[in-house]
């Protein structure tokens, strides 16, 4: 039970305040000046999102995992993950970081000055000696990259020992190397003031001159680089804001450090945020006062070469040296044994498939395997060699984590949900968007493809653990801002009818399940995710017959399997199984109930009763005749799908063909633009449409063709077009279709006055219904039935004849779609057995055909011509 000051600030202080201050920070001001990295050190002080992370971590207990745990719990499992391993790169990067800067110490700030050339393993002069600290350091340091590969490595692996052998002993050597830290600043300090007492404020040369007899600073000059020189070389001369910035950020790193031992503290929602916000004050008041104080009393040319912090410090160099390089060695102990853990909290949650738990631990429970990939992944950092480098990319990845923190706190303040009750009061929203805004706008600053790159694997991740189904189910923000959406969207809808431009055909699809609750046709599934590609809405019903407090079992079980089977087939969409004692009166009630407010179905689905002439009983094709009633009454469009296990699976691709549409009835452009939607999908896309239309004798056909095309020309649909002439007697319609426009309409509009409908354009003009020029009276539109045996004989008459003509133009077609006549009106015909001969009518127009889709409008317009 750590109290504030062990638990949390300390641990803050040492991993903020590391090898960027004494290795780069001086370089910084050598090149920026002392007003430009002020500001740069301003501008990467981690405050606000302090102040963030303090509302999450004492809204409840916060486990092993840190940053990780907070984001996962307030954003979702995808965005934790995606968050969580970014983090646990960003703290394995840092590894990296520390033990090049512990090299870069011990090489260029130790043993060579000492002229202990058995350090260099690269071919340098024997008769070498750094007469100054000019540019010819940097040539020097340029020429040991592969040192420092190998130094590097070496200390990776002693590092990795050390933390394999036990946690403890790293644990024990965290006090030391944090009073090293501090005993080197103030070492820093005490030079500081020893200069300003022996030096006049205005001039910076004699500290030169002072510590540095042999070096003096008029000596600085540029050397004359080869190749291979180039980063350090760009570094020095042509340093530019955006990187600095990115190689300062990762000296502000580590204010989760309390955060992630919450386990272990007294009291973690009094202690993280004193503890964390102390920390970041401390630390950027440090930061700060180095920036003025080294650009006061050293010269700018000395500035720019690493580690002249040892040759302010009092009262010798060797206090910093050493303190600097014990420091860097401790901070990189504490990455490498907090990566390991980080990557084994993500892994015991099961959100990323591929990391298992098993894989990552071993039976005392420390992570050998994570620890493994921790020092491979370090080790890639190590080969790069290069600190300037590898400083960009750990800046990428703790602002990303920064980022979501601050969302997160945005997020929950700002839909204020029941749970949302942390005991740290000084926050607001305001303060955390703006951290999340100066974190994503310090991302691109420092190094936009860096950032591209890191939202590219952040993205890559949160879809693989969105694609392979995270069933966590922690009660996250998102899932309260999606209900907040929602709720808007629904009420948005609810406002205004949808407009014409944006109808869609959002499906109810009507399922019957055998006796083991399982669907009878699951290729109606496939067919409608063909339709829809995803798009809109879906509802996938079924009605149970009995009592619904002696199957409610039952109705579970049934929609868990429309569940599968909808996942099966890639359907998006919800499910539901209603129980009532009749299945009519059960289907009626959801073709009337189904959807909320706005989104709601406009296009119901269901098959075709195979059979129904085996059995002449009408209860066998009275529950079909009643769902096309139910759903004309709603005035939702009907799909009527005929042999549907001849229709191609979603993994079929047909590779030719044609899709049939024999426009008997305009009803409402349904026909028209379904078979575009079905060629959106893979599996029809390379079929062709043909629009097949009737025309009496006496009609222009040529003209009715010529109409035709102009029309589908204005509804940019591609069809071939075919007039069929019939005599009246064998005619489908009683009426020919009109299709010149009236005296004083439009070229344009196509509309005739035969259609009652109207809307308002764009431009605020009222306009007929386009599509009414096609709009041809019969028997099968009125809905109107003769009961009498002449009618009868006659339809089926017409039946026949249009059969031919239909299996002569489309016996190859891979799908023929027509209209589908409206069912008797009232129910008192069923006693005169009419139902059956209006089953037979459509039996025998459809006969001899392979796949049918029979097709009713909802009484509405769903395509139109204007833009």
């Amino acid at each position: 039970k750590m109290s504030t000051i062990m638990g949390v600030y300390l641990p803050c202080v040492q991993n903020i305040l590391g090898v960027i201050l004494f290795v780069r920070l001086t370089w910084i001001v050598g090149l920026a000046g002392i007003m430009e990295s002020f500001f740069i050190v301003l501008l990467c002080c981690t405050l606000l999102t302090s102040i963030s992370m303090s509302a999450i971590a004492t809204n409840g207990v916060v486990p092993a995992g840190g940053s990780y745990f907070m984001i996962s719990r307030a954003l979702g499992p995808e965005f934790g993950g995606a968050v969580g391993i970014l983090f646990y790169l960003g703290t394995t990067f840092a590894s990296s970081m520390y033990i090049l800067g512990a090299v870069e110490i011990l090489l260029v700030s130790v043993m060579i000055p000492m002229g202990n050339y058995s350090a260099q393993i690269t071919n340098l002069p024997l008769n070498y000696k750094l007469k100054t600290l000019n540019s010819d350091f940097i040539l020097t340091a340029a020429a040991l990259l592969n040192n420092f590969r190998v130094y590097g490595t070496c200390f990776l692996v002693l590092m990795s020992t050390l933390v394999f052998v036990g946690v403890k002993y790293v644990n024990k050597f965290a006090s030391l190397f944090l009073a090293c830290v501090v005993i080197s600043i103030l070492s820093i300090y005490a030079g500081v003031i020893e200069v300003s007492r022996t030096n006049p404020p205005s001039k910076k040369t004699p500290i030169t001159t002072d510590r540095l007899k042999d070096n003096p600073a008029a000596d600085v000059q540029p050397p004359e680089l080869g190749t291979g020189y180039r980063t350090w070389l760009v570094a020095d001369v042509s340093s530019s804001f955006t990187i600095l910035l990115a190689i300062f950020f990762p000296s502000v790193t580590g204010i989760m450090a309390g955060s992630n031992r919450s386990g272990d503290l007294a009291d973690a929602q009094r202690s993280i945020p004193k503890g964390t916000i102390g920390a970041v004050l401390t630390t950027a008041f440090i930061y700060l006062s180095s920036v003025v104080f080294f650009g006061t009393v050293v010269d700018g040319a000395l500035l720019r070469n690493e580690l002249i912090v040892s040759i302010i410090a009092w009262p010798s160099k060797w206090v910093v040296l050493i303190g600097a390089f014990l420091s860097t060695v401790g901070a990189g102990l504490q990455s490498l044994t907090g990566a390991p853990r980080l990557l084994q909290a993500i892994a015991k949650d099961n959100i990323i498939p591929f990391l298992k738990v098993r894989n990552l631990w071993k039976l005392n429970g420390d992570p050998t395997w994570a620890l493994l990939l921790t020092c491979f992944i370090s080790l890639i950092g190590i080969i790069i060699a290069d600190l300037d480098v590898v400083a960009p990319i750990i800046t990428m990845f703790f602002l990303m984590c920064y980022m979501f923190v601050n969302l997160a706190c945005a997020l929950q303040t700002l839909l204020n949900t029941p749970n949302w009750r942390p005991r740290f009061k000084f926050y607001h929203w305001t303060l955390s968007f703006v951290g999340m805004v100066m974190c994503i706008t310090l991302m691109f600053i420092s190094s936009w493809y860096y950032a591209l790159v890191a939202l590219v694997i952040a993205a890559g991740i949160y879809k693989y653990i969105e694609y392979c189904g995270a069933e966590k189910e922690w009660g996250d923000g998102l899932r309260g801002l999606q209900l907040t959406t929602a709720r808007y969207a629904l009420l948005r809808l609810e406002s205004r009818p949808p407009h014409t431009k944006n109808w869609r055909p959002q499906l109810l699809v009507l399922l019957k399940v055998d006796e083991n609750l399982q669907p009878k046709h699951p290729q109606m599934l496939s067919f409608a995710q063909q339709l829809k590609a995803g798009k809109g809405l879906t509802i996938v019903s079924s009605v149970l017959q009995g009592n619904y407090l002696d199957s409610y079992p039952e109705a579970q079980a049934a929609e868990q399997e429309l569940k599968k089977a909808m996942e099966a087939n890639k359907v998006k969409g919800f499910q539901q199984v209603l129980v009532s004692q009749d299945v009519s009166q059960g289907l009626s009630s959801i073709i009337q109930t189904s959807g909320l407010g706005g989104l709601r179905h406009n296009t119901v689905m269901f098959g075709w009763p195979h059979g129904w002439r085996q059995n002449p009983d009408p209860k066998n094709y009275k529950v079909f005749l009643d769902a096309i009633r139910a759903s004309s009454a709603c005035h939702n469009a009907i799909l009527v799908p005929k042999n549907i296990s001849n229709f191609p699976s979603r993994n079929d691709k047909l590779e030719q063909g044609t899709i049939d549409v024999w426009w008997v009835v305009h009803d409402g452009g349904l026909l028209m633009l379904l078979p575009f939607l079905l060629r959106q999908n893979k599996v029809w896309k390379n079929c062709k449409t043909r629009i097949f239309t009737v025309a009496q004798l006496e009609d222009n056909s040529i003209q009715m063709k010529k109409d035709l095309a102009v029309f589908l020309y204005h509804l940019r649909i591609d069809a071939e077009i075919e007039v069929i002439e019939m005599v009246k007697t064998d005619q489908y319609t009683t009426e020919s279709p009109r299709v010149a426009p009236t005296d004083g309409e439009d070229t344009d509009s196509l509309v005739s006055s035969s259609s009652p409908e109207h809307h308002v354009d764009t431009n605020g003009k009222e306009v007929r219904s386009q599509a009414a020029a096609f709009h041809v009276k019969t028997f099968l539109d009125s809905g109107t039935y003769l009961i009498s045996q002449s009618t009868n004989v006659r339809r089926m008459h017409t039946a026949v004849k249009l059969n031919e003509v239909i299996v002569n133009k489309s016996h190859a077609a891979q799908l023929v779609i027509l209209n589908l006549p409206g069912p008797p009106k009232g129910s008192n015909d069923f006693v005169l057995n009419q139902p059956s001969v209006d089953m037979e009518f459509l039996e025998v127009l459809t006969e001899g055909l392979d796949r049918v889709l029979m097709v009713r409008g909802g009484g509405r317009e769903v395509i139109t011509i204007y833009s």
